[in-house]
C-alpha cells in the first residue's frame, strides 16, 4: 500500500485486487488519479482535480452539511424533482437565497426546530428591502412544502408569516411622448423597432420575445407557449397577429427561427435582449427602460393609436386590448 499523505487523495482496492488510487471530495464526482504517486503525470493529475473542486467549494461551502440541520435540507431539496421543473433562472435564485440564509450562520441550524419567529426576525432584517424579504420567505415555503413531502417535516413554519407590502410603484409605463421618440430614432425596418412591436403588440415577457420567430405564426394568429412556468404549469396561448406588427416583421429582416437575432445571427438570451434594449433606449435618450413599454393610465390612446385602455403588462395572458382584437385561445 502507498503512503498517501496528499489532501482529497485515497485508496481504493477493485475486485481483482487491483489498487486504484483517486480524488475524492466530499459534494464532488471521484476522480481517478493515473500514474505513480509523486511522478510528473500523478502530480499534475491531482493539480488538476485539486483546481476543479476548489472553484465549487467556494461558492458551495455548505455541501458538507451536517444531516438535520437547515443547509442539509437545502441540499435534499436541490436534488428534489420539485426543485429541479423550476426554470433555469428561478433555480439559480432560490438557490442563491437559500444558500446565503444558510451562510449567514443558519445553515448549522436544525431544520425542525425553525419557528415563525425566527422567520419574522429575518424578515425584519429585510424590511428595508421588501422584495427581498418576500423572497425569502417564499423560498421557504417552497423549502417546506417540499420537506412535507417527503417526510423530513410535519409543518412549515414560513406559512404563518405574511408577506411584507411592497413600496415599489412598480416598473414605469412608458408615455406616448416616449414610444414616439424611439420610434422617431428608430424606423421600421430596424431591429429595434421590431423588437419595441413584439413587446407592445403581444405583451408578453421577453423570455418570450427572444423566442418568437415565423414558425410560431398561423395565419394571422400567433401561437405560442409561455415560458414562464413551462415545465410546471404550461400556458399556450394563441394571439391575434396586429397588422401594424405583420407589417414592421415583413419589413425586417430576421433570423431562422426567430425574429430577433444578435449580431452572430443567434437569437437573444432574456437577459441578453434586455441588455440591449437598454442601449436601443440610451441611443434615443431614453431614461426609461424595456420592461414596461406601455402607455400610462392617463394616456388617451394605446401604442397603435386605436384602443383606449392600456395594454396588459408583460406576461399577463390576456389579448390586449387592441382594437380589430380577436379573443385570445389559451389551453393549459
Amino acid at each position: 500500500m502507498v503512503d498517501l499523505r496528499l489532501k482529497y487523495v485515497v485508496e481504493d482496492v477493485d475486485r481483482h485486487g487491483n489498487v486504484r488510487i483517486y480524488f475524492r471530495r466530499l459534494g464532488f464526482s471521484k476522480f481517478r488519479l493515473r500514474g505513480l504517486p509523486g511522478s510528473e503525470e500523478f502530480q499534475a493529475a491531482y493539480a488538476v482535480a485539486l483546481a476543479r473542486t476548489e472553484v465549487g467549494a467556494k461558492s458551495c461551502k455548505i455541501t458538507e452539511a451536517e444531516r438535520g440541520s437547515l443547509a442539509w435540507l437545502c441540499l435534499n431539496y436541490y436534488q428534489s424533482a420539485d426543485f429541479r421543473r423550476l426554470d433555469a433562472r428561478t433555480q439559480r435564485v432560490r438557490r442563491l437565497i437559500l444558500d446565503g440564509m444558510c451562510k449567514s450562520a443558519a445553515g448549522p441550524l436544525p431544520y425542525n426546530k425553525l419557528t415563525p419567529l425566527s422567520i419574522l426576525k429575518w424578515r425584519a432584517a429585510k424590511a428595508d428591502r421588501p422584495e427581498a424579504a418576500n423572497a425569502l420567505i417564499k423560498a421557504l415555503r417552497q423549502l417546506y412544502a417540499f420537506a412535507i413531502e417527503y417526510r423530513h417535516a410535519i409543518k412549515n413554519p414560513a406559512m404563518d408569516v405574511k408577506y411584507l407590502k411592497g413600496n415599489s410603484e412598480g416598473f414605469h409605463s412608458w408615455s406616448q411622448e416616449e414610444i414616439a421618440r424611439f420610434e422617431a430614432f428608430h424606423p421600421v425596418g430596424s431591429k429595434a423597432r421590431l423588437a419595441l412591436a413584439l413587446l407592445l403588440y403581444t405583451g408578453q415577457r421577453r423570455s418570450d420575445i427572444v423566442l418568437f420567430g415565423r414558425q410560431h405564426l398561423r395565419g394571422e394568429w400567433l401561437h405560442f407557449t409561455q415560458q414562464k412556468n413551462r415545465a410546471r404549469k404550461p400556458i399556450t396561448l394563441t394571439l391575434p397577429l396586429h397588422p401594424e406588427l405583420q407589417r414592421i416583421i415583413e419589413a425586417t429582416p430576421s433570423g431562422a427561427l426567430a425574429f430577433l437575432v444578435t449580431e452572430f445571427e443567434r437569437p437573444f438570451t432574456a437577459n441578453g435582449f434586455g441588455n440591449r434594449f437598454r442601449k436601443w433606449c440610451d441611443e434615443a435618450r431614453l431614461a426609461s427602460r424595456m420592461f414596461s413599454p406601455w402607455p400610462s393610465q392617463s394616456s388617451s390612446d394605446t401604442p397603435c393609436r386605436s384602443g383606449r385602455n392600456r395594454i396588459g403588462n408583460p406576461g399577463h395572458h390576456r389579448s390586449p386590448n387592441i382594437e380589430g382584437s380577436m379573443p385570445l385561445h389559451e389551453s393549459r
